[in-house]
């Protein structure tokens, strides 16, 4: 069917920089030799009238009386904040208007879960939709590695960290209930230890819909865009998170790319393989358990008897 419509269209858009060059090297390399200009790029976006207007007034106004209303009609136009980033009262008044949106999203989860999360933690969020690839599953471990080693390790100054889920699945999608399954089984665990004291939360909020995100893309400290890259076509959640003042963390994956080369690389937390190389890991095969005795802290459960041979942890208050 692509083949079909490839031949019988004027023009074939990819949905970010990446994808494109990929439908033109893999899935389209032979129609792409013999149509070379067909193939061209239109990244997948989003609208700042809701996913800033909108959901965040109040950064609105910050914004507006600092530059001006010309961002209203060009985002580019967000660049004249540059100046701003270090003026105490301008970062005290964008510090406030953030706790508002965390202490909005704080008293959804406890009207509509019964948890209790603390605005004054780190709010890490990951809205996918549930699946393999955008890889719910390494979020999970990292919030079990990070479980095991605050119990391990209780003496470090740990910055308090909720970690916040959401997402839709496919009805049929058995693996993707099983993520959310287990999810909520690790939150069970997590949450309830007093050994942690509230340093680390885990919330999956269920029925996700457009009135949730705008209520959790505003109160996002960190924004988890760890899909495998060269596998998730743009995405569009990293960019309300972007916009919403959201630390990214992620892969070179889809959007991700561009946004890098739009806010600098020292302004976003990229890791992990790049596409190519994820495709030269498939072609000569992947050994996970290599991986795994790589790392110190997925080696071997902690045990209090490990305490004294343990090494260091480092960057342990990094948010990312």
């Amino acid at each position: 069917m692509g083949n079909l419509a490839f031949v019988g269209s004027h023009s074939i858009n990819g949905v970010s920089a990446l994808h494109t060059e990929l439908m033109k090297e893999t899935v389209f390399a032979d129609l792409h030799r013999l149509y070379p200009e067909r193939i061209n790029n239109k990244t997948n976006g989003i609208t700042p009238r809701r996913w800033l207007m909108q959901c965040n007034p109040e950064l609105v106004t910050l914004i507006h009386d600092a530059i001006g209303d010309e961002f209203m009609d060009n985002t580019e136009a967000l660049q004249a904040l540059d100046p701003f980033a270090d003026k105490p009262d301008f970062q005290d008044k964008f510090a406030k208007i953030k706790r508002a949106n965390k202490v909005k999203l704080a008293q959804l989860v406890q009207s509509r879960m019964g948890i209790r999360i603390d605005p004054s933690a780190m709010f890490d969020i990951q809205i996918k939709r549930i699946h393999e690839y955008k890889r719910q599953l390494l979020n999970i471990i990292e919030a079990i590695s990070l479980y095991d080693q605050i119990r391990s390790h209780p003496e470090l100054d740990w910055v308090p960290r909720v970690k916040l889920f959401a997402g839709k699945a496919a009805p049929s999608y058995h693996n993707a209930k099983l993520i959310i399954k287990l999810a909520n089984d690790v939150a069970k665990v997590i949450n309830n230890d007093p050994s942690v004291r509230g340093l680390l939360k885990i919330v999956f909020i269920p029925n996700y819909n457009v009135s949730l995100a705008e209520i959790m893309v505003p109160s996002a400290d960190l924004s988890e865009q760890i899909s495998t890259a060269g596998m998730e076509a743009s995405g569009t959640g990293n960019m309300k998170f972007a916009l919403n003042s959201a630390l990214t963390i992620g892969t070179l994956d889809g959007a991700n790319v561009e946004m890098r080369d739009w806010v600098g690389e020292e302004n976003i937390k990229i890791f992990g393989m790049t596409a190519d190389e994820v495709t030269k890991v498939r072609a000569e095969g992947h050994n996970p358990r290599a991986i795994i005795e790589q790392s110190w802290s997925c080696r071997k459960p902690c045990t209090r008897s490990r305490r004294a041979s343990s090494p260091p942890m480092i960057a342990t208050a990094s948010p990312a």
